[in-house]
C-alpha cells in the first residue's frame, strides 16, 4: 500500500469516526427528548431508548448483549462485566429491587446505586456509560422535574477520571458506597452552580416575571384564563406580552403542549 493510500484510509476512518460522533449527539438529543415521558422503572423503556442512544452507532441496539463486555478506561480494564447469559436476570433483580425500594429508599441513593449497579452489569455491547447517566437524570427527573434540566452527563465529563475510579474502588470493596458518596458530591456541586446561576437570572427578571412567578406554584398547571385572573388582569395581548412570554423565553415556564402552543388544552407549568 502506498503513502497515499495509507494517507486516504486514515482520512477515511476520521471522518467515519466524525460522523459517528454527529451521530452520537443527534441520538442524546433524541433521548434526552423523551426524558420526562418515560417510566425509569421499565426495563422494556430502557431497551427502547438504548435503541434511540445507539441508533446508526451500534450493531447490538435496543437489546442486551450476546459478548462478554468489560469497563475500561484509558486503555486500562477496571473490571470484567459479569457473562452475558446473566445479563437479563441481574437486570431483572435490579429493577425488581427499584420498584420495591422507590417508597422507602430516596430517590438521590436510589439513582446513585442503579447507577452503579447498571455500569456493574453492563446490560450493553455499547452505550452503557450514556444510558447509566441518561437513566440516573431519569430516576431523579421522576422526583423533582427540575433535574431534567441539570447537566448530570457533563458534570461527570469533567471528573471522568474520579468517576472512574470511584466505580473500580467500589468493585474492590464491593460495595457502592464510595460511588453514592462521589455522585451525591457532583450533584451537590451541580446544585450550587445552578443555584448561583438562578439567582443571577432572577437579578433580570422583570417585575411583570415576577409577579406572574408569584402566583404559581411548581409543577401546578394553570389556564392562561386561570393566570390572568391571579393577576388580576384582562388584555390577554398585555398578559402574553409582558408576563407570559418573557416567563417562557427564561425558561421558567413552559407548556403542557409545546407543539401546539394555541391548544384550547394548554396549560402552563412554572419550573
Amino acid at each position: 500500500m502506498s503513502m497515499g493510500q495509507v494517507r486516504d484510509v486514515i482520512a477515511g476512518h476520521l471522518v467515519l469516526g466524525e460522523q459517528k460522533e454527529i451521530q452520537e449527539v443527534k441520538n442524546a438529543y433524541a433521548a434526552y427528548e423523551q426524558l420526562m415521558a418515560l417510566n425509569p422503572y421499565s426495563i422494556d423503556e430502557l431497551k427502547r431508548l438504548h435503541g434511540i442512544m445507539t441508533r446508526y452507532t451500534a450493531e447490538e441496539s435496543g437489546t442486551f448483549r450476546r459478548g462478554e463486555e468489560g469497563v475500561f478506561s484509558g486503555g486500562k480494564c477496571i473490571f470484567m462485566a459479569p457473562p452475558a447469559r446473566l445479563v437479563p436476570g441481574l437486570m431483572d433483580d435490579l429493577f425488581g429491587w427499584m420498584k420495591r425500594e422507590c417508597n422507602e429508599v430516596h430517590p438521590l441513593i436510589l439513582a446513585a446505586v442503579f447507577h452503579y449497579e447498571f455500569v456493574f452489569i453492563h446490560p450493553f455491547a455499547d452505550g452503557n456509560g450514556r444510558m447509566a447517566r441518561l437513566w440516573h437524570t431519569a430516576l431523579l427527573a421522576k422526583w423533582k422535574p427540575l433535574f431534567a434540566y441539570i447537566p448530570i452527563e457533563s458534570q461527570i465529563e469533567k471528573f471522568q477520571e474520579d468517576y472512574y475510579q470511584a466505580i473500580a474502588r467500589c468493585h474492590a470493596a464491593g460495595t457502592s458506597d464510595i460511588f453514592i458518596e462521589f455522585m451525591l458530591q457532583q450533584i451537590d456541586s451541580i446544585l450550587d452552580e445552578f443555584a448561583a446561576q438562578s439567582e443571577k437570572d432572577g437579578e433580570e427578571l422583570t417585575e411583570y416575571v415576577r409577579r406572574l412567578l408569584n402566583v404559581m406554584e411548581y409543577g401546578i398547571p394553570y389556564t392562561a384564563q386561570a393566570l390572568m385572573e391571579r393577576l388580576q388582569l384582562k388584555s390577554k395581548e398585555t398578559f402574553r406580552k409582558h408576563y407570559l412570554n418573557p416567563a417562557m423565553k427564561l425558561q421558567l415556564v413552559t407548556m403542557t403542549i409545546p407543539d401546539k402552543p394555541r391548544s384550547r388544552n394548554q396549560r402552563y407549568i412554572r419550573q
